[in-house]
């Protein structure tokens, strides 16, 4: 699958390196204790349950950071389902950097694979319909490019990576701000002295806002925590003129009733902050 354009081996390379920091400190004492420098050995990644499997590209950069010369053979590729037992990739170099990688290494694909079934499970239920899901930055502080990278390895669609890309105007914003009209207006306002191409988002609560948010001519109208019948008479007073999102609460029995409503995204931060680890271990390969 193509990597988003998030996905840069720099900015891989600055989480790999955050995090192998936050891990290894002064030196990974038991291994280099026990385990001679220049010793090569093998290691199998083993998936112990049903998933869609994400983070084998990230696992080899990792692999790769401690041992340049480590040589990964990968069985089962990001986005491929697998079952208990098959193994995703053999890695051979030396042991001490499968050992010191071994932990992040599983941390991210445990946590990554967990959130690709989730999206892949969700996101099978819209088949057949219009309508995109969507994520959220309800993210792990610092993990979001993992988190975020599996949501797309599973099928769903990324929203703004964060705060500097699109413009959404929530709630708070609004209240702060005193109405949808001026803060749209102020937000054209900066965009257009600042030179930025960004598009606008609206969150709404009710009928009368979102009529609101037709009038200044937004980008994309949120539907926020509304009743199926309140979202089927946004989309029809929309009619066409922006996209529309729905969000707030959302569940997986709730996917095709909401999408039959005619939105075209529907975003739900369970994706990533619900999303349960997927058993997966790293074992050494014995002659």
């Amino acid at each position: 699958m193509n990597k988003p354009s998030y996905i840069t081996h720099k900015a891989l390379q600055k989480f790999i390196q955050l995090a192998l920091e936050e891990d290894l400190q002064e030196g990974d004492h038991s291994t280099l204790s026990t385990i001679p420098k220049d010793l090569i050995q093998q290691a199998q990644c083993i998936i112990k349950e049903e998933c869609i499997v994400a983070g084998i590209a990230l696992a080899e950069q990792i692999f790769k950071t401690l041992d340049k010369n480590v040589s990964v053979e990968i069985y089962i590729k990001d986005g491929e389902s697998a079952k208990a037992g098959d193994i995703a990739f053999t890695v051979t170099g030396k042991a001490q950097a499968i050992l010191q990688a071994e932990r992040l290494m599983l941390n991210c694909m445990q946590r990554m694979s967990g959130i690709a079934t989730l999206t892949h499970d969700w996101d099978s239920r819209l088949v057949g319909t219009k309508t995109k899901l969507l994520d959220t930055r309800k993210t792990t502080p610092n993990f979001r490019i993992c988190e975020k990278w599996a949501v797309a390895i599973g099928g769903g669609t990324n929203h703004r990576y964060g705060l500097y890309d699109m413009i959404m105007l929530k709630d708070n914003h609004i209240d702060y701000n005193g109405s949808i009209t001026n803060a749209v207006k102020m937000c054209k306002e900066y965009l257009k002295k600042n030179k930025k191409k960004l598009k606008i988002e609206v969150e709404t609560r009710n009928l009368e806002e979102v009529q609101e948010a037709i009038n200044a001519k937004v980008d994309r109208i949120m539907l926020d925590n509304m009743t199926v019948a309140m979202m089927r008479k946004a989309v029809k007073l929309i009619d066409g003129r922006c996209e529309t999102e729905a969000s707030g609460g959302v569940t997986r029995a709730m996917l095709k009733e909401i999408a039959a409503t005619g939105v075209d995204y529907i975003s739900a931060g369970a994706l990533t902050h619900s999303a349960k680890n997927i058993d997966i271990s790293l074992k050494a390969v014995r002659e």
